[in-house]
């Protein structure tokens, strides 16, 4: 089984919060789909969300000048997407040192959300093996904290090149991540209970994400 410090959220309160608001497609989506003449096709699918987000950038970057920040994040946005794809996961966006990826779209597996905590896990080694590298080079590392989070997302038709997700899913995914202490895996109550036969998770205390649209 897969065996590491990971964490499971009770993120009731939050879904239970999020459950009145319902977020679409970016209307610039839709302009472009009016574009091209075609029809915007909304797709409700159960997802595994991850985020991750690197901890002390502020440091990070007074510490090195830019050029030398530009090489040590390129090589971790690298590192990161090479860990997100070897396990099936499609990265969505990076956000200035933050990473989104969505498993389940376009293909959807079966264990998404186990290949979704696999990823995360195998982001935390490929991280130490970089940090290697970059401290030989650079006198630097990166810490990450990630959030993952399984739930029902608003999807663009990814036949016709629209696979933005949105959705309370995601929301909570990126507040799970906020929460996560730095080194941490921290996981909604939905990936858990898909994951729990083979993943071993230390509990925490029920969490109020706030600040969720």
């Amino acid at each position: 089984g897969t065996d590491a410090a990971i964490a499971r959220a009770d993120t009731s309160i939050a879904e239970r919060e999020a459950q009145r608001d319902r977020s679409v497609l970016l209307a610039a989506q839709g302009e472009d789909a009016n574009h091209a003449g075609e029809r915007i096709v909304e797709i409700r699918k159960t997802v595994t969300i991850l985020f991750a987000d690197v901890t002390g950038s502020t440091e990070l970057g007074e510490r090195l000048d830019p050029e030398s920040l530009r090489h040590v994040m390129t090589r971790y946005y690298d590192a990161m997407r090479s860990a997100l794809e070897r396990h099936g996961g499609s990265v969505e966006k990076f956000i200035g040192d933050a990473v989104m990826a969505v498993f389940g779209i376009p293909k959807v597996h079966e264990d998404d959300a186990l290949r979704a905590i696999r990823a995360a896990i195998d982001m935390r080694l490929a991280l130490a093996t970089l940090n290697v590298e970059l401290e030989r080079d650079w006198g630097a590392s990166i810490d990450i904290r990630t959030g993952v989070n399984t739930g029902e997302v608003v999807a663009g038709d990814p036949s016709v090149g629209h696979s933005l997700v949105t959705g309370d899913a995601v929301n909570v995914a990126a507040r799970l991540e906020q929460t996560a202490d730095t080194g941490a895996i921290l996981i909604g109550e939905d990936t858990y209970s898909l994951v729990k036969d083979v993943v071993h998770a230390e509990p925490t205390e029920p969490l109020l994400l706030r600040g969720k649209a």
